[in-house]
């Protein structure tokens, strides 16, 4: 008895021992993306472009599945690896320079995992580390000498690939997750670690039930990196959202959306829609529920931004009317709207305002979306008396940052640092020193300046703002604006799809972070739902009052 007893304790030892050690498919796949996406931009044979990086990673693929531990899967690794040729020495690879480094997206520690890889694999993959490629890159170049973002080159697109080809869809999770992995500036951002992005994706990725189902993985993979550069659609993804939506514009506050103006006025009044009208459910949802159900496919560096990209989340669909329950002047009511293909709506999406006012109390007013960069000279001799100006950059400027900062400096400034990736080190960034706005001299204008800013403020606008913050006597109003700076890198993922990324890490000159946090506000006001109701312009009314007080 004692024995049987002993023997039965032995039998489930081992066999706990043995599941323990056995690797599970998403471990066996996001150790494959990250060995082929190291071997791809460090291995001096593959960075140079010897190999057919695709096709290797197919012929690796049902080795890697039929795998069970990390003996066997380490040993497949090795001898893939061996199979591409010596490693020279690098004799330029640890060179000493003045150089200054960020490397707080510099991750190569999943290579010591003890419970995936063996000592010998892990001792080669830090060969190839201290000996990786150098010079010029096959897969990637800096698109941009003097900036340094990247550039995505010789890539097989596959374009209308079978979606139900297993293989294609793993090779577009791999291609992104690395590109991301060593070349976007804020991966150390992201809300959820990229590791985790990548344990997460593979079964969305390997397991898609369809083809929206494949198309809206590579939204939510796109919208994890939390940047509202970095944008995704396809007719997939349109159909799934719907391509109908309704005549209103509308603005999020507190859980609630806020009716703020139309598209077309007309077939608003057939609806009998109102500026301030508050919706509280679509469909019987309440609309808190319906913005966090779509928060994954919703781009965004913060919730700001993320609300105002949320319109075709919220209403969107393919059926001609929805149900809304609505709040007027303290009443609710529940009513069918109707929904418009947004051509019927004949909207003057390029619609421009007057380039520049002058409000009561002699306050100059400019439109840095309207204004261009010949227009500054003219309308600063108009605005030269008046007490002060209020630069409103709650849209995309055009250009005009170093030439209004002539007027309103009296010194040259630095107003921005820079990181842009280290391609001989991929993953690691390098400090730059951004260039200098600003005029030293007697100050032109010597009047108040107002900059006016929100979620809409992003990229351009950011970057506008940072600049004209060195003036003399400079104030910034407004909510927390895009999160979204520096020159964007465009990616063709694999099937032709197209997306972005913030190319380089934009920063204050003291380091600090612009990304998802946006720019520096010295009194922030956000607008409300009386306001709304009211028709007021809340943000430019405290900047007036600012300025008179």
């Amino acid at each position: 008895m004692k024995k049987t007893i002993l023997l039965l304790i032995i039998i489930i030892f081992v066999n706990n021992l043995f599941a323990q050690n056995k690797l599970t498919e998403t471990e066996k796949i996001a150790t494959t993306a990250k060995v082929w996406g190291f071997l791809k931009y460090y291995h001096p044979d593959v960075a140079d472009g010897k190999y057919n990086w695709d096709e290797e990673l197919f012929k690796i693929l049902p080795k890697v599945k039929k795998s069970n531990d990390k003996e066997q899967l380490s040993q497949i690794y090795l001898e893939w690896i061996d199979g591409l040729g010596k490693i020279k020495k690098c004799k330029s690879c640890n060179k000493n320079n003045e150089l200054e480094y960020f490397n707080k997206n510099l991750d190569l520690n999943w290579i010591d995992n003890s419970n995936l890889f063996t000592k010998e694999l892990s001792d080669k993959l830090k060969v190839i580390e201290t000996n990786r490629h150098q010079g010029k890159k096959y897969y990637v170049s800096v698109a941009h000498k003097n900036v340094g973002n990247i550039d995505i080159t010789n890539e097989i697109e596959y374009r209308n690939f079978d979606w139900t080809n297993e293989d294609l869809r793993l090779l577009t999770l791999f291609r992104y997750w690395n590109i991301i992995e060593y070349f976007f500036p804020y991966k150390y951002q992201t809300e959820t670690n990229w590791n985790e992005v990548l344990n997460k994706m593979i079964p969305k990725f390997l397991h898609s039930n369809d083809e929206t189902d494949f198309h809206l993985a590579m939204l939510e993979m796109v919208v994890s990196i939390d940047d509202s550069h970095a944008m995704f659609g396809s007719n997939i993804t349109k159909e799934y959202f719907g391509y109908k939506g309704i005549s209103a514009k509308f603005k999020i506050i507190e859980n609630n959306v806020i009716l703020s103006g139309f598209y077309n006025d007309s077939l608003a009044k057939l609806d009998d829609l109102r500026i301030g009208d508050i919706i509280t459910k679509v469909d019987g949802k309440n609309i808190k529920s319906i913005f966090e159900d779509k928060l994954k496919y919703i781009s965004g560096s913060n919730i700001p931004r993320k609300n105002n990209n949320a319109f075709y989340a919220i209403f969107n669909g393919s059926s001609d009317s929805i149900q809304i329950e609505f709040l007027r002047n303290n009443k609710t009511y529940n009513k069918s709207i109707k929904r418009y293909s947004f051509k019927d709506f004949n909207y003057n999406w390029k619609k421009e305002g007057e380039k520049y006012k002058i409000l009561d109390g002699n306050i100059g007013y400019v439109n840095m979306g309207t204004i261009k960069i010949k227009d500054v000279p003219d309308i600063m001799e108009k605005l030269k008396d008046t007490k002060a100006i209020i630069f409103d950059i709650r849209n995309y400027p055009n250009g005009t940052l170093y030439s209004i900062a002539n007027y309103i400096t009296s010194t040259r400034n630095d107003f921005y640092k820079v990181t842009y990736p280290d391609l001989n080190y991929p993953g690691r960034f390098i400090w730059r020193d951004g260039t200098q706005c600003g005029k030293n001299g007697d100050l032109k204008y010597k009047g108040k300046i107002v900059l006016l800013v929100n979620e809409k403020s992003q990229s351009h606008a950011e970057f506008t703002t940072m600049c004209l913050q060195t003036g003399d006597n400079v104030t910034t109003i407004g909510s927390q604006t895009s999160g979204a700076d520096g020159n964007i890198s465009r990616i063709k993922m694999v099937g032709g799809f197209k997306t972005a990324i913030s190319g380089i890490g934009i920063f204050y000159p003291d380091k600090t972070e612009t990304q998802r946090k946006g720019v520096k506000i010295d009194i922030e006001i956000k607008p409300t739902i009386q306001g709304i109701i009211n028709g007021k312009d809340e943000v430019l009314e405290r900047a007036i009052e600012y300025i008179n007080n």
